[in-house]
């Protein structure tokens, strides 16, 4: 999950910069095509793929749906959302993924860890309203980060669910189903839009980003969440999720972009903070 969460920071900082030029849906389509074909092939070469993997393939179709909506509404937040921001918002998932965790699987959160969530959410905030109490106070959310809040609630789900839903299949093989069923999905649903777009035209950085988001920050980063989710309670598979901002402002730096105030800074330590009092409580384990 730390590997996870440096991956991840990849996709804000690179999306931000792609995201003016390209439609969401087919961006994602074209993306979760390649993931599958890799992850398929890496599949084929360790476990195999028994056709026993494929019984009530609705399984995949939920989790492909509630991926595809995450990274469609990502991408068309960090539209206006600044990479920091968006980051911020996904540092929400561990309270909403801890709900559902109990609600679906009666995973219990300890003291210690819903106060970390606390800790956490409180610093997501911080950053989200860019370290303005008036905003924050009149809870005045950017359009951008509204909209990736969504996305995010549907990642939430999707990491209890991937440990209801398995039956034993390996993560990679499991990963294939999912990767397999979001391409399906997102290229019937973006049709138009893979249609519409004039794919040789389109600058630099929407290729750049789109492998990147296909191979690291889907390829590999399904499998990654795919394995801790069999071994770790959800709101601790996604607390590393805190790490991200963190990570952000380091692909940031490297990318050349300006950093945020300091006072926003505050609010990422207050993730990373959260995190390692996660990591204390091995209580749920």
């Amino acid at each position: 999950m730390f590997c996870f969460s440096g991956l991840i920071a990849g996709s804000f900082a690179l999306g931000s910069m792609a995201a003016d030029y390209i439609a969401p849906t087919a961006l994602n389509a074209v993306r979760f095509v390649i993931a599958a074909a890799i992850v398929g092939a890496a599949a084929l070469a360790t476990h195999g793929l028994p056709r026993s993997a494929f019984v009530a393939p609705w399984r995949y179709l939920v989790l492909g749906s509630l991926m595809g909506i995450y990274f469609v509404l990502m991408f068309e937040g960090l539209k206006t959302a600044p990479p920091v921001s968006a980051a911020a918002v996904f540092t929400l998932t561990p309270l909403i993924s801890g709900a559902a965790g109990y609600l679906l699987l009666r995973q219990i959160t300890t003291r210690r860890m819903a106060l970390a969530l606390s800790v956490g959410a409180a610093g997501a905030l911080w950053v989200i309203f860019r370290a303005d109490m008036a905003a924050l106070l009149a809870f005045e959310v950017g359009r951008g980060e509204f909209i990736y809040f969504w996305g995010c609630v549907a990642h939430a789900i999707y990491t209890p669910l991937v440990r209801k839903l398995n039956r034993g299949e390996p993560p990679v093989v499991f990963s294939f189903g999912t990767l397999l069923a979001a391409a399906l999905i997102l290229l019937v649903a973006g049709a138009g839009d893979i249609a519409a777009t004039d794919w040789t035209a389109l600058p630099g950085i929407v290729w750049i980003t789109l492998i990147y988001v296909a191979v690291f920050a889907s390829a590999v980063t399904f499998v990654l969440l795919q394995f801790a989710s069999l071994r770790l309670p959800s709101a601790k598979v996604m607390a590393y999720t805190y790490l991200t901002p963190s990570w952000v402002l380091l692909w940031q730096a490297a990318l050349g972009h300006d950093l945020p105030p300091l006072l926003v800074l505050a609010g990422v330590a207050l993730t990373i903070l959260a995190l390692l009092m996660l990591l204390k409580d091995e209580e749920t384990l």
